[in-house]
């Protein structure tokens, strides 16, 4: 790996922030998480988890009466009927998440037995086939009833992603996604970060640029550029898209290390999914 890239501090604060050059993902996460707060010293720590919102007031006037009547509880519903509805061989989604629907604060976590980063929809998906069920696709419809109900039924659960000290292939998977984050690409030549650190408040166009921080919490989200909800893996793709580049599967092994990585970033936080966005 790139050595300018190898921690929080060199990549994403430029110096501001003091940390070991090969910073272990806690030393990371306490450079990023104090980076953000030193920047907007007016928003409460807690406040990240509302994106913009937190930094935008004009924005947050105008989110906040969309919240009295938000536009994913229809999402809300449908996929609390999917929840209970037995499939074709008359299990349910319970037989697979026995704790409940609340379990979103429990992904993305290390899955030492595959050797990989398991999601929420890749674990919904892997029951669905498990059960005899066609997957759902990762970015548009159903699949975000189900997450939506989900995100809402484990609000106010704390992010605390783990990454395992015996297994290094995990450390590898946060090393990738942290790589990804900070790398330029597409014809714009944009890094995750261009957008989101270093200018995260400045105005691009008329949109206000969102701080990173918090990024995660929220999904799956309605956005009235789509007219519908959708996955985080969905904004992933949209936003390589933004800068020209070709996007990655949605699932696939590069953003779920993004996902492992920025989530890693939010521990701490409250989850606040469903979300509403412009």
């Amino acid at each position: 790996m790139n050595k300018t890239i190898t921690t929080i501090t060199a990549a994403c604060v430029g110096g501001l922030l003091a940390a070991p050059l090969f910073a272990s993902p806690e030393e990371d996460r306490e450079v990023w998480q104090a980076y953000f707060q030193q920047r907007f010293p007016q928003v409460e720590k807690d406040e990240f988890v509302n994106g913009v919102y937190s930094i935008d007031p004009v924005g947050r006037e105008n989110w906040e009466a969309i919240e009295e009547f938000p536009p994913y509880e229809a999402a809300i519903s449908d996929g609390e009927e999917m929840w209970g509805t037995p499939f074709a061989n008359g299990k349910t989604y319970k037989d697979c998440f026995p704790e409940g629907p609340g379990v979103a604060a429990d992904y993305p976590h290390w899955d030492k037995e595959k050797g990989m980063v398991m999601t929420l929809p890749l674990a919904i998906n892997n029951c669905r086939e498990a059960n005899g069920e066609e997957p759902l696709k990762y970015k548009k419809g159903p699949i975000n009833d189900i997450l939506a109900y989900m995100a809402y039924e484990s609000r106010g659960d704390v992010v605390d992603v783990e990454i395992p000290e015996d297994d290094p292939r995990a450390l590898d998977a946060y090393q990738k996604g942290k790589e990804f984050y900070f790398a330029r690409r597409g014809q714009l030549n944009f890094s995750c970060a261009s957008c989101h650190v270093g200018n995260s408040g400045s105005t691009l166009r008329t949109e206000i640029l969102s701080p990173a921080f918090g990024h995660t919490t929220h999904f799956p989200v309605y956005r009235s550029k789509w007219g519908a909800m959708g996955t985080l893996h969905r904004r992933y793709s949209g936003c390589n898209k933004q800068v020209r580049a070709k996007p990655f599967p949605a699932q696939g092994e590069e953003y779920r290390n993004l996902e492992y990585f920025m989530t890693y970033m939010n521990n701490g936080l409250e989850l606040n999914g469903p979300g509403a966005r412009k």
